[in-house]
């Protein structure tokens, strides 16, 4: 009984000294001791502004340097508008560095997406480029829209024009709308082969005819069906037909 009474007394004894040292310790860790007084942050980044971190951040580091919580800090960037990737760590004694890197829009995607320049989809934020193409597709078939939009970009540079919105139906049939208006259905059969032929004979085209192409269909062997918007409102659009050897 004597050495079971002594371990008991033992244990209450460390007790008594270790408690009160816990808690001392908590407090000196959990309180606003070491507050951070340093935010740093890098990455190559145009979208998401200085502004913007330092909001998200600041309800987090209002403790000291060992109560910050990471998880949620990067948490909380995250949830900003392009953010793409998060790296947070805490420096000795007061600062937070903080490296963001942002999506970069290639197109809209859909109503409420975009598309990366590395084929990923995102939200759309409540600001956007106007200027970058509409795609439209299956998700699964992005980056064939995004090979697709960049071999048909550059054949129509010549002509002063820019493609607008590249569409891939279900049906794997392709379409397209230039800047001015002009609607190309492209089909799916060799798709790059009857649009490059087109797009060489788009300028000849034009200097025939001063009204603009409303549509053309490329879905033919050897030429294209094209109609031409009305010039005046009393006149009708025209169809009319164009050889590819010509």
């Amino acid at each position: 009984m004597n050495a079971a009474l002594r371990i008991v007394a033992w244990l209450i004894a460390i007790a008594l000294v270790a408690l009160p040292a816990i808690a001392v310790v908590n407090g000196w860790i959990a309180g606003s001791r070491w507050p951070m007084r340093h935010l740093s942050v890098t990455g190559e980044f145009g979208q998401v502004s200085d502004a913007q971190v330092r909001a998200a951040v600041l309800p987090y580091v209002r403790n000291g340097f060992f109560a910050v919580d990471l998880v949620q800090v990067r948490g909380a960037l995250a949830k900003l508008p392009w953010v793409k990737h998060v790296e947070v760590r805490k420096r000795w004694p007061d600062r937070l560095e903080v490296s963001i890197s942002e999506f970069r829009p290639l197109a809209h995607w859909g109503e409420k997406q975009m598309l990366s320049e590395h084929g990923e989809l995102f939200p759309a934020p409540a600001t956007v480029d106007a200027d970058l193409p509409q795609f439209v597709g299956p998700e699964a078939r992005a980056s064939e829209l995004m090979s697709f939009y960049s071999q048909a970009r550059p054949l129509f540079l010549g002509s002063g024009l820019t493609v607008d919105t590249v569409v891939l139906t279900a049906r794997g049939s392709w379409n397209l709308v230039l800047s001015n208006g002009t609607r190309i259905e492209v089909g799916r059969g060799d798709p790059q082969e009857r649009l490059q032929r087109f797009a060489r004979m788009l300028p000849r085209l034009r200097d025939k005819e001063a009204r603009v192409l409303d549509r053309a269909d490329l879905r033919y062997t050897n030429g294209f069906a094209l109609t031409w918007r009305a010039a005046s409102a009393g006149q009708g659009a025209t169809d009319t037909q164009a050889q590819a050897g010509i």
